[in-house]
């Protein structure tokens, strides 16, 4: 029997009605599950329709179309990881999923622009650019919503994170896990991992999946309600806490049989610190670890997973 893990929706509108509830909601679910589900959130189902029409677009062209956009060197930071490529911290199987990278767009000669590259955009899909850099933008000012209510949680004044994150080397993954073919047994579409960055903002999915372990050692479910965000902690976030906020373990697990020819997509953001920021670990957390910029910390879990 399937379990599900015991989340209840915040309301994002609370950030400016009642900030210290809406922390008092964070607070709790974190320390629960390192999970939260977040409702009225603001973001227009339109917007996320046209950028979802984009990305199936994309994913539907030919692999050798697909694969133009592959930067070589790039650690997948733009552009395609084609199938086959990612593998969970200590997973020797790669994970069934292909995946498309948006990140911040910079001005010429900005300061960043040696660890933040331009990106891409598909010629062949020509709604995408304009829909996928809107939704960019959309969940990038959701989470900064989120972060003052993180914030009033920890006890720090609500724009702790508002320097922290500005020009932020935050991430927009589109997700394709094809249909699972039989022959990749012992492969999952996603293995057991935290994430690397700040926190992730996850639209729903429409195919099930997605899970989380709980403290007890069970895998639980999580089943958010249509229009709803999913926002988890990062390991950037637990470090900056000292612990005191988990990056809880999760994982996307392979369709029932009756579902293994239906392909999902799932829409993470990775919102993350700007480059030089230097993650030291706040007073009060149970585990100190040495400070590390954010930039470092990122490319030493990038070859973790085998992307560098």
């Amino acid at each position: 029997m399937s379990l599900s893990a015991d989340i209840k929706p915040i309301a994002l509108s609370l950030v400016e009605t009642d900030l210290a509830a809406a922390a008092a909601g964070f607070g709790d679910a974190f320390a629960r599950t390192g999970f939260a589900v977040v409702a009225d959130h603001g973001i227009d189902q339109a917007l996320i329709d046209r950028a979802m029409a984009a990305t199936k677009a994309f994913f539907a062209l030919p692999d050798e179309v697909k694969r133009r956009y592959v930067v070589p060197g790039g650690g997948g930071q733009r552009g395609l990881t084609p199938f086959g490529i990612e593998a969970a911290k200590g997973h020797a199987k790669a994970d069934l999923k292909e995946f498309w990278h948006v990140g911040r767009d910079l001005p010429p000669g900005h300061a960043y622009a040696s660890v933040m590259p331009p990106n891409l955009w598909p010629d062949e899909v020509p709604e995408f650019q304009a829909a996928v850099g809107a939704l960019f933008v959309a969940l990038d000012q959701a989470g900064n919503r989120m972060l003052r209510a993180i914030a009033v949680h920890l006890g720090l004044a609500p724009d702790f994170f508002a320097d922290p994150v500005r020009e932020g080397n935050s991430i927009l993954r589109l997700l394709h896990y094809p249909p699972v073919p039989p022959e990749t047994a012992g492969a999952i579409r996603a293995g057991a991992h935290e994430d690397i960055n700040v926190i992730t903002l996850l639209l729903g999915a429409e195919e099930a999946g997605l899970q989380l372990l709980g403290k007890d050692g069970q895998w639980r479910n999580i089943d958010a309600p249509a229009g709803s965000l999913v926002c988890n902690v990062g390991d950037m976030l637990q470090r900056l806490t000292g612990h005191r906020l988990p990056s809880t373990t999760h994982r996307v697990i392979n369709p029932a049989p009756d579902r293994m020819g239906v392909a999902r997509y799932s829409t993470p953001f990775f919102l993350h610190f700007r480059p030089d920021y230097l993650i030291e670990a706040l007073p009060g957390g149970p585990n100190h670890e040495p400070p590390i910029s954010a930039n470092d910390y990122l490319l030493e879990r990038l070859r973790d997973i085998k992307l560098l």
